[in-house]
C-alpha cells in the first residue's frame, strides 16, 4: 500500500497524458527544439529534493511532491503559451523529484540487498502496468489533447488522499544526526567527492540510458504523427502495445538481476533498446512502426528497474540517514547520494528531448533515431567495461 499502489496510480495518470504529450506541446506551433525544451525542464529538482527529503521526512516529501504534480498537471491543461508550459513543467519536475526520491530512499532502507533486484523490478513493473492502464484508458478520451491532463489531475488527488492515510510517518532522517550542522552545499560537495568515480562511470551510463528512454517516449509519437501520418488513436495504440510488451518483462528482469547480476539485465536490455531506436527511421507504415516499437519495449522491459537497483546498491549503507562520515567530515546520507544519482538520471532525461529537438530541427526526425541508438550502444559499453557488478552473492 505505501509504495506499489501509489506508484500504480501515478503511472496510470502519466500513461493517459504521455502518449500525446509531445504532440500537444508541438501544437503550440513551436519548433522541435522549443518543444523539447518544454519537455526537458525540471531537472534541477533533485538537488533541493535531496536536501528536503532528509529534513521533512519521506511521507511529507511524498505529499508535497504529489501536490506539486497535481498543480503542474492542471497548469499544463490550461496553458495558453510557451511561458505557461515551461512554468507548469518546471513545477511538475520538482514535484516528481520529491515524490521519486522519497520512495527510492524508503525502498533502499527496507529492502535487503539480496532481494532488491526483484523488489525494484516489481516496482518498475507496477509502474509499467499503471502506464499501460492509462494508455488503454486514453483510447476512450477522444482527440482532445487537453482533456487527459484533467483526468490525470483527478488521479493525483486520489493518490494524495491514499498516501496521507496509508503511508506511515517516518521521522526526518537528520533529526538526530551530527551531520545536520554541516552546510548543505558542503555536504553535497562531499557526497560528490566521495563517490566521484562511481558518478563518472555508472552515473554517465545512467545519463545515456535515461537519454535513450526519454527520447523514445517523445520521438515515437512525433515520428508516428508527422512522418508516418498516423491518427491520434493509432499513435496511442502503438505506444500502448509497446508498453504492454515492456510491462511483461519485469519478472524476468528481476530474476536476472538477483540470480546472475545487475549487468545481465542491463547490457542485453539496453542493446536491444538501442537497436530498435536505430531501426525506427526505416519504418514507414503503422505495422512496421509497431513491430519496432514492440522490439524497443522488449529491450526496455529486460532493463526494468536496473538504474534504480544500481543506485540503491551504491548508496551509503546503515540506518536511515546514516552513511559515511566522522566528526571532522560531513555525513554522506542515502537521501543526498540518491539525490545526486537521480540528478544524473534526470540530466539524461532532460538531454533526451534536447538531443531529439536539435537533431530533428537540423536533420530531421529520422536522424534523431540514429543518434539515440548510438548513445544506447555507448551506454552498453560503459556498463559492460567500466561499471563493476554490485550484486553481493552469499
Amino acid at each position: 500500500m505505501p509504495i506499489y499502489i501509489p506508484a500504480f496510480l501515478l503511472a496510470t495518470g502519466g500513461g493517459i497524458v504521455y502518449p500525446t504529450l509531445s504532440i500537444y506541446v508541438k501544437s503550440f506551433e513551436l519548433s522541435y527544439t522549443l518543444t523539447m525544451i518544454v519537455l526537458a525542464v525540471g531537472v534541477i529538482g533533485n538537488i533541493p529534493a535531496g536536501f528536503f527529503v532528509e529534513r521533512l521526512g519521506q511521507k511529507a516529501s511524498m505529499l508535497l511532491g504529489l501536490s506539486m504534480i497535481g498543480a503542474s498537471t492542471i497548469g499544463m491543461g490550461i496553458a495558453q503559451n510557451f511561458v505557461q508550459l515551461i512554468g507548469a513543467q518546471l513545477l511538475g519536475g520538482i514535484g516528481n523529484a520529491f515524490w521519486m526520491l522519497a520512495r527510492h530512499a524508503y525502498m533502499t532502507e527496507v529492502i535487503p540487498i539480496a532481494q532488491r533486484g526483484r523488489a525494484i523490478a516489481l516496482f518498475g513493473g507496477v509502474n509499467r502496468m499503471g502506464y499501460f492502464a492509462g494508455q488503454f484508458g486514453a483510447l476512450f478520451l477522444g482527440a482532445n489533447l487537453r482533456f487527459p491532463f484533467f483526468v490525470y489531475a483527478g488521479i493525483v488527488l486520489l493518490n494524495l488522499v491514499l498516501c496521507f492515510f496509508f503511508i506511515p510517518h517516518i521521522p526526518p532522517a537528520l533529526s538526530h544526526t551530527p551531520g545536520k550542522k554541516v552546510p548543505y552545499l558542503h555536504r553535497l560537495y562531499h557526497v560528490f567527492h566521495v563517490h566521484r568515480r562511481i558518478l563518472a562511470t555508472a552515473g554517465l551510463g545512467q545519463v545515456l540510458v535515461q537519454t535513450l528512454r526519454r527520447g523514445r517516449a517523445l520521438i515515437i509519437p512525433l515520428y508516428a504523427d508527422e512522418v508516418v501520418g498516423l491518427t491520434t488513436q493509432e499513435v496511442r495504440w502503438t505506444v500502448m502495445i509497446s508498453s504492454a510488451v515492456d510491462m511483461s518483462m519485469f519478472p524476468f528482469a528481476g530474476f536476472m538481476m538477483d540470480r546472475f547480476g545487475r549487468r545481465y539485465a542491463t547490457v542485453p536490455g539496453i542493446a536491444i533498446f538501442a537497436t530498435g531506436m536505430a531501426l525506427m527511421p526505416f519504418t514507414g507504415t503503422f505495422t512496421w512502426l509497431l513491430v519496432v516499437a514492440i522490439f524497443i519495449g522488449i529491450g526496455n522491459g529486460i532493463a526494468s528497474g536496473t538504474m534504480m537497483t544500481l543506485g540503491a546498491d551504491l548508496a551509503p549503507r546503515g540506518a536511515p540517514g546514516f552513511g559515511i562520515g566522522s566528526s571532522k567530515t560531513p555525513l554522506v546520507t542515502k537521501g543526498e547520494f540518491l539525490g545526486l544519482w537521480r540528478l544524473t538520471g534526470d540530466f539524461g532525461g532532460a538531454a533526451g528531448p534536447v538531443v531529439v529537438g536539435n537533431v530533428a530541427d537540423l536533420l530531421g526526425l529520422n536522424y534523431a533515431g540514429y543518434v539515440l541508438g548510438g548513445l544506447g550502444y555507448l551506454a552498453v559499453g560503459i556498463f559492460l567495461r567500466l561499471v563493476p557488478e554490485t550484486l553481493e552473492k552469499e
